[in-house]
């Protein structure tokens, strides 16, 4: 047992009261136990997600305490999904000290109990409460103000990231068996100028009918540059060329253009939490001297930021090195 563990265990004195949550998605149980084990509830308690249900929760707690003469509750949950949140908040607010133990120990702890790792609302809180009491657990860490805004948002860019992926690979689906050819003139997939080319005339035939005035003019009405005489005709000769499919059209020129505007909002997106990002950086003390490390930009500082949270937290650099 190494010193960490011990110190944890040292959390847990005569005047603590132990409380394990199991927690669902609508309806979550607790059971309470002293330091020694012996359990203060009858039997599992529920209570439901909400406001009413956070308040009986506590109110219970709260007896439980002056019933049994404890001074302070020390409350564990097995962080699984994102169900335990807003419950995580509550107990914030109202200075209800509460940790994590891992989901991992919790399969092998009742393994252990009774040979049998199944879900069980009644048995879940009795082993959480326990991994408690054997300083099994980690601390939880709920970012506030502009840490918490970070967070949000380097999480939705990973979200928006793997969203615009997605759909850059379903175009290049559709362009290797409608217009195979593209690909060589266009090393992205997302090249702007044949992004708008394939939107206003999405199959082959309608790429010939433009020409290449047609094609130079939407560019033009686009205001973009870069794309002039030389471009266009390799994009005629391609398509005039070409041995993309010929069957199925009307359904394969709806669905590029879906594709393309899927893709265009993706990117939109990302681009609007990238500048939120960039704005929330700058309101960290200490972002700009992360910023000023060789090869760092500012998607590591605000994932760093986001994952860490305000340093000054810790009391010392090893604290932070054990995240």
């Amino acid at each position: 047992m190494n010193s960490t563990q011990n110190k944890k265990i040292e959390q847990v004195k005569e005047t603590t009261m132990i409380v394990g949550i199991d927690v669902g998605s609508e309806k979550h149980y607790f059971r309470a136990f002293n330091w020694r084990g012996i359990e203060l509830t009858r039997k599992p308690v529920a209570f439901s997600n909400s406001m009413e249900g956070f308040n009986s929760f506590y109110n219970s707690v709260v007896e439980l305490m002056q019933k049994n003469e404890l001074k302070e509750a020390l409350v564990g949950i097995e962080p699984t999904g994102h169900y335990w949140f807003d419950l995580g908040q509550f107990m914030g607010e109202k200075n209800i000290k509460f940790v994590m133990v891992n989901p991992h120990h919790v399969h092998k702890t009742k393994e252990l109990d009774d040979n049998s790792p199944s879900k069980n609302d009644r048995k879940d809180p009795r082993v959480i409460a326990g991994l408690v009491r054997d300083g099994r657990y980690f601390y939880s860490y709920m970012p506030t103000g502009v840490y918490a805004e970070l967070r949000n948002a380097s999480n939705r860019r990973f979200v928006l990231v793997e969203e615009q992926t997605r759909a850059k690979n379903r175009l290049q689906k559709w362009v290797a068996v409608y217009f195979p050819e593209y690909k060589g003139i266009y090393t992205h997939i997302d090249a702007k100028g044949g992004l708008l080319v394939l939107k206003q005339a999405p199959t082959l035939e309608e790429i010939v009918r433009l020409g290449v005035e047609g094609i130079i003019k939407i560019w033009k009405d686009a205001k973009l540059r870069g794309n002039g005489h030389k471009k266009a005709m390799l994009i005629l000769n391609a398509a005039m060329k070409s041995i993309g499919l010929k069957a199925g059209l009307t359904e394969a020129r709806m669905e590029i253009q879906d594709l393309i505007e899927d893709y265009e909002l993706q990117t939109k997106r990302l681009e609007r939490v990238n500048d939120l990002i960039k704005e929330l950086c700058q309101q960290v003390r200490y972002a700009d001297k992360l910023l000023e490390i060789k090869g760092i930009g500012i998607t590591t500082v605000a994932g760093f930021i986001a994952e860490v949270g305000d340093i000054t937290r810790f009391d010392s650099t090893k604290e932070l090195q054990k995240l």
